[in-house]
């Protein structure tokens, strides 16, 4: 089972070529895709310095138009049986897709996500961790599932399944939007464990209070206008 990684990333310079080491150390069949999403701190030169030319698919967008853009450029490119979704920073583990890997061949599962709420890592701060489990709860309520960590970064799908979901998103909704619209499906949403490591804002972390309005705002409207 070849395996698809699609790695959106802006202004990341410190911690990308970090990412791309461990995606590599992982022992499965996969393809790289990264997609720049228009960096301006040297991200982008580091890229073209270390991965044009080379077997890692690596995608410059001219101007920044957020994480779900990003992410719709890389799944226009992806040629494995399984994709999954990987952030530019060090809070995940890809060591973790093996887990969601097995997950998903022993259960036929078309849908795998990585939960930190059922992890031993660290939690994010409180208003972050409160905020998660806020839209996990929402999530469950709205479309009658039963997740724990709706916003989490590592989602898991067959490529048949990514291919007929309409993504709209060009910011940090994708997560709710691929959520909502897996769900409105039937597919069901099978989770496994994984480690977290969160940063703080200070650290490079981008994602605010709004983004949470945004999310609700989005799982609200795909349950209701599908």
């Amino acid at each position: 089972m070849k395996l698809s990684v699609v790695i959106p990333v802006y202004n990341e310079k410190l911690t990308i070529l970090e990412i791309i080491k461990r995606v590599e150390a992982v022992p499965v069949e996969k393809e790289i895709i990264i997609v720049d999403d228009g960096s301006t701190d040297g991200t982008r030169e580091l890229l073209q310095e270390n991965f044009l030319g080379s077997e890692i698919k690596t995608i410059l967008k001219e101007n920044n138009e957020g994480k779900g853009s990003a992410i719709r450029e890389g799944l226009k490119h992806i040629s494995g049986d399984v994709v999954v979704i990987q952030d530019a920073d060090l809070e995940y583990d890809p060591m973790d897709w093996l887990k969601m890997l097995e997950v998903m061949n022993e259960n036929r599962a078309d849908v795998v996500y990585g939960s930190r709420v059922l992890g031993k890592g660290e939690i994010s701060s409180l208003s972050f961790y409160l905020g998660g489990r806020f839209l996990s709860l929402l999530t469950n309520l709205l479309y009658r599932s039963n997740i724990t960590d709706e916003p989490t970064c590592y989602k898991m799908f067959r490529t048949e399944v990514i291919r007929k979901i309409n993504l709209q998103c060009k910011g940090f909704e994708f997560c709710p939007e691929v959520t909502a619209k897996v769900l409105n499906k039937g597919y069901k949403i099978y989770e496994v464990p994984i480690s977290y490591q969160p940063r703080k804002i200070t650290e490079g972390k981008k994602i605010r209070w709004k983004d949470g309005v945004i999310a609700i705002q989005t799982l609200v409207k795909h349950r209701f206008l599908k």
